[in-house]
């Protein structure tokens, strides 16, 4: 199965439109604190790749959209795969946190 992709512009959309989907940023915790998508949930892609080893139990809702990004689209696609075949909702935002800050920045001028 192919995930799901969108964009900034899309994600935007979506966040401003108040629809329900969680962002789930794979990045480390420093990372992560250094700067990340208001709202978003940081577990460090470590984690969720343990996860298959583990069987551990996620914070998020099987109920909604996952968005899972990092900085660049790569990391969040692995993550997005193996969140997949755990029956997640998984879409990947295109570009990740990079792309993200593109967007912020051309919608601001």
């Amino acid at each position: 199965m192919t995930i799901k992709k969108i964009t900034p512009k899309e994600l935007d959309e979506k966040l401003t439109g108040n629809e329900k989907a969680a962002i789930l940023d794979v990045r480390a915790e420093e990372k992560f604190q250094e700067y990340h998508i208001e709202g978003s949930k940081n577990i460090p892609k470590t984690v969720i790749f343990g996860l298959e080893d583990t069987g551990e139990q996620l914070p998020l809702s099987m109920e909604r959209e996952v968005i899972v990004t990092c900085t660049t689209g790569n990391s969040a696609a692995k993550c997005a795969n193996i969140l997949d075949k755990l029956g997640f909702n998984v879409t990947v935002l295109e570009g990740g946190l990079t792309a993200w800050k593109e967007y912020q920045k051309t919608e601001e001028d």
